[in-house]
């Protein structure tokens, strides 16, 4: 029967791993996506050019897909809580429920009722409102965005709380130090910087996949095109380095707050000053050692105390009950530094381009930043999973253990729920992205028409043969 359990335990933890596994991905993109949309539609009104327009109707009809898999793919969490979590629920519910709730009523309501403005009333109000909505949608976004890891980093540096000694619930003290906690202003940059580089690689591999299918065409690109692809390169070599820096920051705080956390990422099990660094490894959780370490001498140090005496952390210096798993976060955030500094690399590749002027006639550059496409949202989904793995065996950091936290579920509802959750989501969201690629394989025109999102029938054609609103529209005038 204790198998039994474990082995629901584990279910029920993987299944909540997956599910949000997929969700950070839609509202990262849409993050990233209506800021971009508030560029595009802002310049067009600076400049009155034509083809930030198009662009702004080309991209609004991939916002529109992502958005709504977002919405759709984050419902189902709100019911794990209950489900599969209930316990810390009970528990921490008088905080992160709250902060919750806040997110909806702050930002999602804003998003919503802005966003029919932003999709349905481009030729139904005036330029100025439209303008407002979109801006409106893109702060939404942002706002969402910071209550949702005001609440995540409260489970990661806890404090303005008491803790009932009635029931064990963690009851609010100061709202400011609970919102404001210590990793807080970390992840909040970390992340923010992590959905406009994502969303930047992302358009830059579409305008990259279209430079070069014009090449194979014996043709020179559209306008929109090249705009699209220097607007993203731009983003990536601003945003990739201050990202990195974004990173250090981060982990100097976790060094401080978390730093058991800190010692499983580095793979160090003895806290020691002039610490290497260790490129590549494989930590033992058994034999407390990690077998085949190669390091750099001293770097260690310098990295994560910016000293090269430093005393950096092991994993030795805390119980073996209260150790993350190292394994996983060793490989996940080295995963993620190394295509941050990759995408750091193709940013400053592309100003190298800018300056010869063979930005738009470089197939080499072109091929590596379509490869590129999904760098930003794989560096998320590692750097989300050594944040998240890495706070094991807590959910409330030094609080609460997981273990205490999980509803007392069974074992076989388990295994129906989960098996039903792949299955659907594959279905359900393998489906839209296909919608999505197929989408952005159409290459933006010059003049690219407006369809009427109002309407059930266009937004099919659009998702799927976009050649049917041009003939319909082309027939309409």
């Amino acid at each position: 029967m204790q198998n039994a359990h474990d082995i629901a335990f584990l279910l029920a933890r993987f299944q909540f791993a997956f599910t949000v596994g997929v969700h950070i991905i839609f509202p990262a993109f849409s993050i990233g996506l209506a800021a971009y949309l508030a560029v595009l539609e802002g310049l067009w009104l600076a400049t009155g050019r034509q083809v930030f327009l198009d662009l702004y109707r080309y991209w609004i009809k991939a916002f529109s897909v992502v958005f709504g898999m977002g919405v759709v793919s984050g419902l189902v969490m709100a019911y794990e809580f209950g489900t599969n979590w209930s316990v810390f629920s009970k528990k921490a519910g008088p905080i992160t429920g709250v902060l919750l709730s806040y997110e909806v009523m702050t930002a999602f309501f804003m998003e919503a009722g802005f966003l029919g403005v932003m999709l349905f009333g481009m030729n139904k109000v005036g330029r100025g409102l439209h303008f407002a909505a979109t801006c409106c949608v893109s702060v939404g976004t942002l706002i969402s965005m910071t209550w949702i890891l005001a609440s995540n980093s409260w489970m990661q540096t806890p404090r303005g709380y008491r803790i009932d000694p009635a029931n064990g619930q963690f009851l609010p003290d100061d709202w400011l130090a609970i919102i404001f906690n210590p990793s807080f202003p970390f992840r909040l940059v970390h992340m923010g910087l992590a959905a406009f580089l994502s969303v930047a690689f992302a358009v830059g591999a579409t305008g990259a996949w279209h430079l070069l299918k014009a090449r194979r065409q014996g043709r020179i690109s559209s306008e929109p095109v090249r705009v699209m692809f220097s607007m993203a390169m731009w983003m990536a070599a601003i945003i990739a380095p201050l990202q990195i820096l974004a990173g250090d920051a981060h982990g100097l705080n976790t060094l401080k707050y978390q730093p058991a956390k800190l010692a499983a990422m580095e793979g160090d099990w003895n806290s020691e000053g002039r610490a290497p660094e260790l490129l590549f490894g494989i930590p033992n959780m058994k034999t407390e050692h990690t077998d085949y370490a190669i390091g750099v001498p001293l770097l260690g140090s310098l990295i994560l105390t910016h000293s090269l005496d430093g005393k950096v952390p092991g994993m030795k210096d805390f119980p073996r009950d209260q150790r993350p798993p190292s394994p996983v976060i060793f490989f996940s955030f080295r995963i993620m530094v190394a295509l941050g500094v990759l995408m750091m690399l193709v940013g400053f590749w592309s100003l190298w381009h800018r300056r010869n002027s063979t930005l738009f006639t470089s197939p080499a550059f072109h091929r590596v930043a379509l490869c590129m496409a999904p760098a930003g949202f794989l560096a998320l989904l590692c750097g989300w999973i050594t944040t998240e793995v890495g706070r094991q065996p807590w959910t409330v950091y030094g609080l609460l253990r997981t273990s205490q936290s999980v509803s007392p579920v069974v074992l076989s509802s388990m295994v129906v729920s989960m098996t039903v959750f792949v299955v659907v989501y594959v279905v359900v969201f393998g489906s839209g992205l296909g919608i999505l690629v197929r989408m952005l394989g159409r290459e933006p025109e010059e003049g690219e028409h407006d369809a009427d999102l109002s309407h059930a029938s266009d937004i099919l054609a659009t998702r799927t043969h976009p050649a049917i609103v041009d003939a319909s529209a082309a027939k309409g005038a």
